[in-house]
């Protein structure tokens, strides 16, 4: 099991992230805007299967002050539907390459598959958020190592259509934890040290398995990683309160709040001016506390 140590300098600190030649401090929360280039996300106004509809959506989401912007094109819903690698690389790569010819933000590209990753790294990607945790793909982290990028370590099973028969658990805690600690060990061993964990909420996890774990959020930065939290419109908002996810929002904020709290350094949204708005409003929270 992966322990930190104070003596090891490979460690980063777990408020701070390099990203190509800057080092990043996530003490302030960031947040990433989400622009899934696919045409059946859960949330029917993140479906940007068009190029303009997605440059578009990204220029918004960047004069609204997105630290990132996260490019996906293979849908994780529970049950959706497999892809091509190809038709994977054929959705994301044009609007990668709009936002990095024209705008000077962080771009992450969501995908398990190292050929995706590759084609994405070499058009100037600055991170992989992998839902997988290299389970499916575990060349993406020979990919990820040469590149010398941040991974984002997400928690599931299984894969987007069979996580939802994955949800039995001895000690959910214990179990994701430990499967933090050994996978922290095994990027480490790949020269991945730039490392932030997602807890994977809706990932092979029942509602009630959603709200203990965000209710645990805060131990988990014993693993001395950046933690990421992707709540937004989710299943565990919006079937709890017998909505849809276009009614989502107000409890998204709700439970973005509590992450902020309990030390989340980014939030991945739909929504980026809210969520934006939410740390503003919880900084100025922690600064007064601490001025008084």
């Amino acid at each position: 099991m992966y322990k930190s140590s104070v003596e090891d300098t490979n460690f980063r600190s777990n408020n701070t992230i390099r990203i190509k030649d800057k080092l990043v401090n996530l003490s302030q929360p960031k947040v990433m805007g989400i622009i899934n280039c696919t045409p059946d996300s859960f949330y029917s106004e993140s479906q940007n299967i068009q190029l303009n509809k997605a440059i578009s959506l990204a220029d918004r989401f960047i004069s609204e002050g997105a630290d990132i912007i996260d490019i996906g094109g293979y849908s994780s819903r529970p049950g959706a539907s497999d892809i091509s690698i190809q038709e994977e690389i054929d959705r994301v790569l044009p609007l990668i390459e709009h936002l990095k010819s024209n705008f000077d933000c962080i771009v992450s590209l969501d995908t398990f598959r190292s050929k995706v990753a590759l084609e994405g790294l070499i058009k100037g990607v600055d991170l992989i958020n992998d839902i997988s945790g290299f389970e499916i793909d575990p060349e993406i982290i020979k990919v990820v190592s040469k590149f010398n990028v941040p991974y984002i370590l997400m928690h599931m099973r299984g894969t987007p259509q069979t996580m939802i028969h994955k949800t039995s658990y001895n000690n959910l805690f214990k179990e994701t934890y430990d499967y933090f600690s050994t996978k922290i060990e095994t990027l480490h061993k790949n020269n991945i040290n730039d490392i932030i964990i997602d807890l994977g909420f809706g990932f092979a996890k029942t509602l009630d398995q959603n709200y203990s774990l965000l209710s645990k959020l805060e131990l988990f930065k014993k693993l001395n990683t950046p933690i990421l939290t992707g709540i937004s419109r989710k299943s565990m908002i919006y079937k709890h309160l017998n909505i849809n996810p276009q009614e989502a929002l107000n409890g998204t904020t709700v439970l973005n709040t509590i992450a902020l709290l309990k030390g989340t350094n980014i939030l991945r949204v739909h929504d980026v001016k809210e969520a934006v708005e939410t740390v503003k409003l919880i900084e100025k929270l922690n600064n007064t506390r601490i001025s008084q």
